[in-house]
């Protein structure tokens, strides 16, 4: 019985196949992922809402910002001689500005006095880019202090934008926040961050035992790169790739056969 030759779209087909299940596990993800953008609606700014004394500190801590960020800023374009550097500054401050008029407007629609100066410790931040020998030392002072107060409010805008009971507070935590990151961004771009200088985050109290349960089995799992506990990723694909091999030699049999 003559052999019949096996349809060339069915090599192919099987052959895509097989180089598909053995591509390495994590080709898949090679591609960055979108990142989602938090949408403007849902949030209203009415006033209502209990405000508690954590809220007015929110709000009088971003006022603060603004009351030595925006003159930081200003003299980033006048004292640097780094393009880059003089971008940020500009920006900051511009943006600065932005935040500190919403800040204002819900400090009068809730009854919130608001200083009109830096507090001292800021204060001493600003003469300290006065006296700066040089622009480079001037660029280290205004990126290191500003990347470092940006990332102490960080994690209190958080606080807030969870837990307040305000609406108008809850709106502008939300975009305070949105602020704050894009200012941590732009100050790293710089690319002469002292990262070791910034303070390290405090040992959690209780490790592994967040709002997820986890267990050591998938912990271990997940820090191979496995995608399920007690089962390599490496396993999976032989024993698919030894299928599909079967599927072909009984493929070849049947038409060979005919």
């Amino acid at each position: 019985m003559k052999a019949r030759r096996i349809p060339r779209w069915l090599v192919g087909t099987l052959a895509l196949s097989l180089a598909f299940i053995l591509a390495p596990a994590g080709a898949a993800h090679a591609a960055d992922e979108p990142v989602p953008v938090p949408p403007n609606t849902g949030l209203t700014n009415k006033g209502t809402g209990v405000v508690s004394a954590a809220d007015r500190d929110f709000i009088i801590k971003v006022r603060l910002a603004g009351l030595w960020e925006i003159p930081a800023g200003n003299m980033a374009q006048e004292k640097s001689e780094d393009p880059n550097v003089i971008k940020i500054g500009k920006a900051i401050a511009e943006q600065h500005v932005a935040l500190d008029n919403l800040d204002r407007a819900v400090a009068k629609q809730l009854g919130i006095s608001l200083p009109n100066q830096p507090n001292g410790a800021q204060q001493a931040w600003l003469n300290e880019m006065k006296t700066a020998a040089t622009p480079q030392q001037f660029d280290q002072i205004f990126i290191d202090r500003l990347r470092a107060a940006h990332g102490n409010i960080f994690p209190a805008i958080g606080t807030i934008r969870a837990t307040t009971r305000n609406d108008s507070v809850r709106k502008l935590a939300q975009q305070t926040n949105q602020f704050v990151m894009t200012h941590m961004t732009l100050l790293e771009s710089s690319g002469i961050v002292d990262y070791a200088a910034l303070p390290t985050a405090a040992p959690p109290a209780n490790p592994g035992q967040g709002p997820v349960p986890i267990d050591n089995q998938m912990l271990v799992a997940a820090t191979e790169g496995e995608n399920m506990p007690g089962l390599s990723n490496t396993v999976i694909l032989l024993v698919l790739a030894a299928a599909l091999v079967v599927g072909v030699v009984t493929t070849m049999r049947i038409f060979r056969a005919r």
